[in-house]
């Protein structure tokens, strides 16, 4: 029997849909689901819905919940990750109140910034404790990770766990694809496309579409309906940001990233300007608006997971997510292509060994293959770089426990510095290392530093 760990499986919602996925698939249908989530309240809550959704889809399945995270690790064919060190309060709301008391102002504060750099530092050394019991208790198992900043916890895995096998999952790459496919008036199904770079900041290497001739390129109809304002539409993600930055960047850098504009105007200096707020207004990007939208979502996952509780029956549709597809293709041998967050082994040659990149994959009973994408262009690359950097040094930081790397990443972090100076910068580092506290390592920690 396949068994599948899930930690973190108090996100009820999200482990329905991941663990609904599986169970259509006739492979996975009769597996062992272990839950596990360190808050026993919210994880008897998915083990209920759990159950439900096995007996609705009609499936073989066995569920058993746990506190105890070894325990359901033990004998694991697959580990999901789906969690977030010190959730919504307080750190997200840490990240968000402390950097804006410095005029430094985020929109989603979970991959790359200040936001991310603290995220990075409390979000890895759990990883690496998971990693550390799968090598004594699944070894084979392959982590399935879908947490938060995904480049640097890619990284910082395989460079202190190499032997462990892991693929870092997002929705930005297919979730993008449907989004442009709407903006257009076509159908996601008739689309091909080839994407490549790091997670956020990928970009489509090509885009098109069949025809009754074979394949049409879409670049030219996606810049002749952003000139004529015809696209885009309201955001997938956000409908109260469209995205208007991810278009404008394709306008000068010639392609179309696949992470949404609330995103990626936080990776790069060039549209959130304390001094332009026209800027903000014109590329409709939502400033602090992200923690109102997670307490507004808490509410709508929590009215969710109470209605499913009282149901008799749950309903469930396949998700666009790729968990359920790796799972049965590596246990099926069926093939499969998905786009994969990997360490860097020349699979994108312009870029670190070891940093984390997504490229598109070969799934199959030979495992997972990730494809070599050497064509990026150098302007992307460089692009890429300013992103890497940040990674990097946090992964550094975390490696040697040297705590100066932070202040180095936060320093040359696009968006830091283009706010504030190198003192500040400072300064807001030890603001943030001393309100968090014991949700960091030791070694970062001033309460415990020698």
């Amino acid at each position: 029997m396949t068994k599948i760990a899930f930690i973190g499986a108090g996100s009820t919602v999200f482990m329905k849909n991941l663990i609904g996925d599986a169970l259509l698939r006739p492979a996975l249908s009769d597996a062992h689901i272990a839950l596990m989530d360190i808050d026993a309240a919210r994880l008897e809550d998915s083990a209920l819905i759990a159950r439900k959704l096995v007996a609705s889809l009609g499936a073989g399945a066995r569920v058993t919940a746990t506190t105890d995270r070894r325990a359901a690790l033990d004998g694991a064919d697959f580990v999901i990750v789906a969690f977030q060190i010190g959730g919504y309060k307080p750190c997200t709301v840490t990240d968000f109140e402390i950097p804006k008391a410095y005029g430094l102002r985020q929109t989603i504060a979970d991959t790359l910034g200040i936001g991310g750099i603290m995220r990075g530092l409390r979000t890895v050394p759990h990883l690496w404790a998971i990693a550390q019991d799968m090598r004594a208790l699944c070894p084979d198992a392959l982590l399935l990770n879908y947490v938060n900043p995904m480049a640097i916890n890619t990284w910082a895995l395989s460079a202190r766990y190499p032997d462990i096998r892991q693929v870092g999952l997002c929705h930005s790459v297919q979730g993008t694809a449907y989004e442009l496919a709407r903006d257009l008036g076509l159908d996601v199904a008739d689309l091909r496309y080839r994407a490549a770079g790091i997670n956020h900041m990928a970009f489509y290497l090509s885009l098109e579409v069949r025809d009754g001739s074979g394949w049409q390129d879409l670049y030219p109809a996606l810049r002749e309906g952003y000139r004529a304002g015809r696209i885009p539409l309201e955001s997938h993600w956000n409908p109260r940001c469209p995205n208007l930055v991810r278009y404008e960047v394709m306008e000068h850098f010639g392609y179309f990233v696949t992470e949404s504009s609330e995103h990626f105007a936080e990776y790069v200096p060039w549209f959130i300007k304390p001094h332009r707020p026209d800027l903000i207004e014109k590329f409709r990007i939502p400033l602090d608006e992200y923690p109102k939208r997670c307490e507004e979502q808490i509410d709508a996952w929590g009215a969710q997971a109470q209605a499913m509780k009282s149901a008799d029956r749950i309903a469930h549709t396949a998700s666009n997510e790729y968990a359920a597809t790796i799972m049965d293709s590596l246990t099926t041998g069926t093939p499969a292509v998905i786009y994969g967050n990997h360490a860097n082994s020349g699979y994108i040659p312009q870029l670190p060994a070891g940093a984390g990149v997504e490229v598109p994959t070969l799934v199959d009973a030979n495992g997972m293959q990730p494809t070599v994408v050497p064509d990026l262009p150098p302007h992307l690359i460089a692009l890429m770089r300013t992103n890497l950097n940040v990674q990097e040094l946090v992964v550094q930081a975390l490696l040697t426990e040297n705590r100066d790397h932070i202040y180095h990443a936060a320093m040359l972090d696009p968006r830091t510095a283009a706010d504030l100076d190198l003192r500040q910068i400072r300064a807001l580092v030890d603001d943030l290392v001393t309100a968090h506290d014991d949700w960091l390592p030791d070694w970062c920690r001033f309460s415990k530093a020698a």
